[in-house]
């Protein structure tokens, strides 16, 4: 049995009087992809923030590693090194070309050597299909080829887990395909996922565990052809319709 890689114990957080999550209980083991599936506004992008530390929560805890991560006054930067972030807006700075973005964090926060940093770079742009592109500027790249590199880049610090945040809906549809290739890859590898995504046929073909989230609550959590053919919950069959439909 797969060790059990992040665990989230009844999480809550509001924004304000607004709450926003509502009781999180969540278990992820190693090597394992869960897809976050639910309407805007359920919930999915603040839970992978709090997750990352990006946002603190209000209740409850995060563990990581059996190692409590969601107590005041930790310092998240060693943790957000094992717990990679990608968004939906590539986020790359204009004025550096590729490569310079994905070796940045590692030589200022990792302080690796710059022929490692080089080395490792390459491969991973090597692995992805850019190697001709480390040199080109964010404005050179398509979108699809951006949203790699933002995923090379999160890569190169080594992470243990890695989040998405609706990694495609930025992108043309032909683009899609490419980016989800990457996450496939990264399945193949064995890397621990969570991805808040609307690629709902993709949830089906590749996730492990798809959970659905409605008003900050998972209201149903399950393997894809269970919940996908044959959901228990109401909101989930109407989610899903209006989603198919589409």
């Amino acid at each position: 049995m797969a060790l059990t890689k992040l665990q989230l114990i009844d999480v809550h957080k509001s924004f304000g009087d607004i709450p926003v999550l509502q009781g999180i209980d969540l278990s992820v083991a190693e090597g394992e992809m869960v897809c976050l599936i639910g309407s805007s506004g359920s919930g999915k992008s603040t839970l992978l923030r709090c997750i990352n530390l990006l946002e603190p929560i209000d209740n409850g805890q995060i563990v990581y590693n059996s190692q409590e991560i969601s107590e005041p006054g930790l310092n998240p930067q060693p943790i957000r090194q094992k717990i990679g972030l990608v968004f939906q807006s590539f986020n790359l700075f204009p004025h550096m070309s590729a490569l310079e973005n994905v070796t940045l964090a590692p030589r200022r926060v990792l302080r690796q050597p710059k022929e490692q940093l080089f080395n490792n770079a390459t491969e991973l742009f090597t692995k992805f299909g850019l190697e001709d592109r480390m040199n080109h500027y964010p404005d050179q790249l398509s979108g699809g080829q951006q949203q790699r590199v933002a995923i090379i880049r999160a890569l190169a610090m080594n992470p243990q887990i890695m989040l998405f945040d609706e990694v495609t809906s930025a992108l043309d549809p032909e683009l899609i395909e490419e980016v989800l290739d990457v996450l496939r890859q990264l399945k193949r590898q064995g890397m621990t996922m969570i991805l808040a995504t609307h690629e709902i046929g993709f949830a089906r073909e590749a996730a492990d565990t798809v959970c659905m989230l409605d008003q900050g609550r998972i209201i149903e959590k399950a393997a894809p052809d269970k919940l996908f053919s044959n959901p228990e919950e109401p909101r989930t069959r109407e989610f899903l319709s209006s989603v198919l439909k589409n």
